[in-house]
């Protein structure tokens, strides 16, 4: 019986757009870690760790001996590969080019933090490499909320992140939480959502509901006066998010299981389009083809 090259700790994570790719953990778990809404990587098995250059590289080269010219997809996991260091990430690109030709697109998570010591030369390096795609969870772009969640990040440093990857030819896919900044900030956590995404124009952009899975008590002990949006509350803030952006060519989704409404559209040319489908969301739900509770699949 063939062993399978890559060694896993469960759970694995990937964004739902790489459900074809090869997932290739370069660390596990993630560096920052601190995030209350996030479930992800709180495992006692997934303590953050830079995975064994010696046993990756390894990995490459037998996944390409058994799988061939059948991996078109990379994703580099865990929760932040870009906390490698130049070359360590440039080892890892190197060997999928050598043993993975048939490779054509590259992508990781990405911690705004791990930018600061990253200059644009380097992460030009990285995309002349192969890396061309970059996850990068934003979640707000509102100072206040971002400091009530623990995210570690400010509006200025995720948009100097985003920012050097675009200057870098790297792609931005840009994840926002809906409802993150419950009733008492959902305005300000809208418009300068906005704001974030106005200023850096990722080629992708992306919203989910926030929710817990495994309960509110982490979330709610740095946040204690968080207040839940219904429905109406989570309409009307995508409405003011949506209102307020200024997006010559962004692609956006906010397709994802915990979403009650689904939107697909490039910002702006379909601007209007989403709009409208939240105004009937707001004033006509019975009409606007909810997500119903049992797909969303929490």
């Amino acid at each position: 019986m063939t062993t399978f090259p890559i060694r896993y700790i469960e759970p694995v994570f990937r964004p739902p757009s790489e459900a074809q790719s090869l997932i290739l953990p370069v660390t596990n778990g993630c560096s920052w870690n601190r995030c209350t809404y996030c479930e992800m990587y709180t495992a006692p098995q997934k303590k953050f760790g830079l995975r064994d250059e010696d046993e990756l590289l390894a990995s490459i080269a037998r996944s390409g001996e058994l799988l061939g010219g059948q991996i078109s997809r990379v994703f580099l996991g865990d929760g932040d590969a870009l906390a490698l260091s130049t070359r360590r990430l440039m080892a890892v690109l190197q060997a999928i080019r050598t043993h993975l030709p048939g490779v054509r697109r590259i992508s990781s998570y990405c911690l705004p933090r791990n930018l600061r010591h990253k200059t644009v030369a380097e992460l030009t390096e990285l995309r002349e490499a192969g890396l061309s795609l970059a996850y990068v969870g934003a979640e707000s772009g509102d100072d206040t909320v971002l400091a009530r969640v623990n995210k570690g990040e400010t509006f200025a440093s995720t948009a100097d992140a985003l920012n050097k990857l675009g200057e870098a030819g790297i792609g931005r896919s840009v994840m926002l939480l809906n409802g993150l900044g419950g009733q008492a900030h959902s305005q300000q956590h809208a418009l300068n959502s906005a704001r974030l995404a106005n200023a850096t124009q990722p080629e992708f952009l992306a919203t989910l509901v926030v929710s817990f899975p495994q309960g509110e008590a982490r979330f709610r002990a740095g946040y204690p006066e968080w207040e839940p949006l219904d429905l109406p509350g989570l309409f009307a803030e995508m409405e003011a998010f949506l209102q307020a952006t200024d997006l010559k060519r962004t692609v956006f989704r906010s397709d994802h299981a915990s979403n009650w409404l689904v939107l697909k559209g490039t910002l702006g040319a379909e601007k209007d389009r989403m709009l409208a489908q939240v105004r009937t969301a707001i004033a006509q739900p019975q009409h606007a083809g909810l997500r119903p509770a049992w797909a969303r699949g929490l």
